[in-house]
């Protein structure tokens, strides 16, 4: 039986299935495995994290009196949290398609990607950052956003273990970008917030790759080399010209947590700045649902799922609620099950609500065969989602059905 604990209440000898949180947050690698030493006893009640499931049929149980919750009891409470998130939803109907989109956004997205490298390599070498052609990118990462939000959202999340570093800061700017225009901001703020997410990370360049890419547990010196990255990439931003003071605060502060146990400054939810909280979630999200060396990604609706779970402490509600309304309780390119018993992945957001997205149908499972595709407004029809499902159960390329495909 699987039981969702807090980790003061770990013992060894228990089955650790799970750590509520995100693996930048520790040094562990498996994500399953039995507590029998010691060392990893202490290392999880140090990390920072507040919970995680067991499993009392492969280890032992909570000690008698232990609060506990079951899969079932989390799952209601993560949905609750997720629909508050949808409560008074207004997304804008974008004037262009996500069709008519895409094929811009992914040559923004390939410049992108390739000024990026060109300045991390140089950031690597020790030479200064140059912002001028970045700063024109972000403009147009900007410009794609407003017609049409889906196209680039959806293609950042397409990175290999090979290009991550590079295609992370693209991404995590698209994100700070939309996450800004949810919100409300101006275009000022706005530009200042997409820079703050291409240079967020800039401080891996002085980390070694061997590290950074590092398929099994980290030892305590690495760690603390990956826990470094903050720091380092303020001080490579703060000598160079132009660098907004927003920037130099998202790259120094998105490892922050709102409870005070985050780094590098064991700030709070008092002392964060709201695009700090930003940058956090960002990240996180991102990270999370990206193909590591030593991770493979999480499906879109699952990542959310996972940080509703784990937001308390983590995230600032609002702002979490907010990114919530930006990629939807059911992300673009996210595998769901509707009430017809047919499967279909959502393309885009409706205009209505954020549990009646756009979805391309094209599988039935009472059939267990493919069937013509057809895009349904599932805000127009008595048709719903069910819940979200895994494509690798039914080997399904969702990159194929979606017509979204990865930067070359």
């Amino acid at each position: 039986m699987l039981k969702k604990i807090n980790v003061k209440d770990a013992r060894l000898g228990m089955y650790l299935h799970e750590i509520c949180g995100s693996w930048m947050e520790h040094p562990f690698w498996k994500k399953s495995f039995e507590l029998t030493d010691a060392k990893d006893l202490k290392t999880l009640l140090e990390c920072g994290i507040k919970e995680m499931w067991i499993d009392t049929e492969k280890g032992l149980d909570a000690m008698p009196g232990t609060q506990g919750q079951t899969r079932e009891e989390s799952r209601e409470n993560i949905e609750s949290s997720l629909q508050q998130a949808a409560v008074s939803v207004a997304i804008p109907i974008e004037p262009v398609s996500m069709r008519e989109e895409v094929e811009n956004a992914r040559k923004i997205h390939n410049k992108a990607k390739d000024a990026v490298t060109l300045m991390f390599q140089e950031a690597r070498m020790g030479k200064a950052i140059q912002l001028d052609e970045v700063s024109t990118l972000v403009d147009e990462i900007n410009q794609s956003i407003t017609r049409n939000p889906e196209a680039f959202l959806s293609l950042s999340r397409l990175k290999t273990k090979d290009n991550y570093t590079y295609l992370h800061s693209v991404a995590v700017c698209a994100l700070m970008i939309a996450l800004g225009k949810q919100m409300g901001m101006d275009e000022l703020l706005l530009k200042d917030l997409g820079m703050s997410g291409l240079l967020h990370d800039v401080g891996k360049m002085v980390i070694p790759d061997e590290v950074l890419n590092k398929p099994g547990k980290l030892t305590d010196q690495e760690f603390d080399q990956v826990k470094s990255h903050p720091l380092r990439g303020w001080e490579l931003l703060k000598g160079s010209e132009g660098v907004c003071e927003m920037a130099l605060d998202v790259c120094l502060h998105h490892h922050e947590r709102v409870d005070g146990k985050g780094y590098p400054d064991r700030l709070n939810g008092e002392t964060m700045s709201l695009y700090a909280k930003m940058g956090a979630i960002c990240d996180v999200y991102d990270a999370i649902t990206s193909v590591r060396s030593y991770k493979s990604g999480w499906e879109p609706a699952e990542a959310i799922r996972k940080m509703a779970e784990w937001q308390e402490g983590h995230f600032d509600a609002k702002v979490f609620h907010a990114f919530v309304k930006t990629i939807g309780i059911y992300p673009s390119g996210t595998l769901v099950k509707l009430k017809s018993t047919r499967l279909a992945v959502v393309i885009e957001q409706s205009g209505s609500s954020l549990i009646t997205p756009i979805v391309k149908v094209f599988f039935s499972t009472k059939a267990n065969a493919h069937i013509n595709p057809e895009i349904i407004d599932l805000s127009k029809t008595i048709d719903s989602i069910v819940n979200a499902e895994d494509p690798q159960k039914w080997g399904f390329d969702l990159k194929k059905l979606t017509g979204i495909q990865a930067a070359t």
